[in-house]
């Protein structure tokens, strides 16, 4: 099993530098067929022999390897064959202008950029036509895991629909109630299973699993509780002869929270100027469909729980909460306008919460602001619920990136939490450029049914009975 993973991490490697390299083949060809000689010709001073070539060759092959690393764009195998493609389609993008300004900026005047389009095209089929012959060789050589799901008193319907979704890679072959007893638990996960899944059951016999699988050198997919987040966070010491882990009793330092509060500033201010024209029309549109209000006002909740009116452009019809009762965007809710149909699937409604953001009231990257009624209902169920107000709301966040709309509140708290206890200025850079990708995707904005309100109330008055913070 060791030398099968190991054979895996290196084919996916080698499958990983060989897509890299056909990249940086294309640029190096419009470097040296077209770029190269213009700049040469006019910069009489600027000639580059052998070394100074593959100087910019490597550059180009460094910035991609940065953001496709980033984006998700070398994990082939893990993710998707289309979400590896998107995430290689961003990563070119961004590479592809950065280097255009550099040669630009090299050739001192901007250079014809139909060249840099056409490579870009190319290198887009490339990526597809890679991946897809990736993705069938990695299939065909790796067949899907064979789990064991081991589960508790909570219902299992969730947890087998999120494998299914990725049958390619996973298939639960077996599951298995705790109750049947820890004997014929352990008996079962050594019969030969690539995993032992570990799904909502009780901390001790959850401990007592995860050691007998770690000395058995099976692989383990635990889904963890709140506390095992916090944890995940703290920081390790050593004052004595026994490992102490410090969980502080403040999210952010001091000197994180200037350092998050300027990017706030300079972000919000470039993107109000760039996105002005954009606002400019969707205010004329939404106000030419029913000549409601153009903006959007409401009550929400930040840091300390301290409350502040929330921006937004209007994408429900006027009287949407007539009743006064405070719910969720159901999926193909009925009080969503043409217009606005089109702004929440493109995220344009979130625009004005620039301004939010420079009143200090919101932050870039931060747990999604909620209204004060929907946070006493999540309360009173999950009093841990409040944990996400101690940073401040965000117009993006971590819950938004690896979750969905429609993820269950408890799992978005996991997701918050996880990016609270584990805050750097690199993970907020790093989930700016994550959230561009996000804004291509259905499900990121895709509302709850009925159905899964049911659900979601269910799941978390199950996790509060059986302790899912034992």
């Amino acid at each position: 099993m060791k030398r099968l993973e190991s054979l895996k991490k290196i084919i996916v490697l080698w499958l990983s530098f060989a897509g890299l390299l056909l990249q940086t083949g294309i640029y190096a060809y419009i470097w040296m067929e077209y770029y190269y000689p213009i700049i040469s010709k006019f910069t009489l001073r600027l000639k580059f022999n052998q070394n100074g070539h593959l100087a910019m060759f490597a550059i180009y092959f460094v910035l991609l390897f940065f953001f496709d690393s980033t984006y998700g764009g070398l994990k082939i195998g893990y993710l998707k064959p289309m979400d590896v493609f998107m995430s290689q389609l961003f990563s070119l993008l961004f590479v592809n202008v950065i280097t255009y300004l550099q040669i630009s900026l090299m050739n001192g005047w901007w250079l014809e950029p139909k060249y840099f389009l056409a490579a870009t095209l190319v290198q887009l089929l490339i990526a597809l036509v890679f991946n897809l012959i990736c993705n069938w060789f990695y299939r065909r050589v790796f067949p899907p895991r064979e789990m064991l799901l081991v589960y508790g008193e909570r219902s299992i319907e969730d947890i087998l629909q999120k494998f299914a979704s990725r049958k390619d890679k996973y298939h639960i072959a077996k599951c298995i109630n705790i109750r049947e007893g820890m004997k014929a638990v352990e008996k079962e996960a050594v019969k030969g299973y690539g995993a032992v899944v570990l799904w909502d059951i009780a901390t001790e016999d959850r401990n007592r699993l995860l050691k007998f699988c770690y000395g058995q050198s099976i692989r383990v997919y635990m889904m963890p509780k709140i506390p095992d987040v916090l944890v995940k966070g703290s920081d390790q010491l050593h004052l004595f002869d026994t490992p102490i882990l410090l969980i502080r009793e403040y999210a952010l330092t001091v000197e994180q929270r200037l350092a998050k509060r300027l990017i706030d500033v300079i972000c919000a201010l470039i993107l109000v100027v760039i996105t002005s024209p954009v606002m400019l029309i969707t205010a004329i549109c939404i106000k030419c469909y029913d000549g409601g209000p153009v903006l959007y006002r409401q009550v929400r909740c930040t840091i300390g729980g301290r409350e502040f009116k929330i921006t937004k452009f209007r994408s429900m019809r006027v009287d949407a909460e007539k009743d006064g009762v405070a719910r969720l965007a159901a999926r193909n809710d009925s009080r969503i306008t043409p217009v606005g149909k089109f702004i929440r699937a493109v995220r344009i409604d979130e625009l004005p919460q620039l301004f939010n953001i420079l009143a200090g009231d919101m932050s870039f990257i931060g747990p999604r602001p909620e209204r004060p009624e929907i946070i006493r209902q999540y309360v009173e169920d999950m009093p841990e619920f409040v944990y996400r107000m101690k940073v401040k709301a965000g117009l993006a966040g971590y819950a938004q990136v690896y979750g969905k709309y429609n993820t269950t509140p408890y799992d978005k708290l996991k997701l918050d939490l996880s990016y609270i206890e584990n805050y750097s200025v690199w993970l907020d850079i790093k989930l700016m450029l994550l959230t561009l990708k996000i804004l291509v995707k259905a499900e990121s904005t895709e509302g709850v049914d009925s159905t899964q309100v049911t659900a979601m109330k269910q799941e978390e008055n199950v996790e509060e009975k059986h302790g899912k913070d034992e």
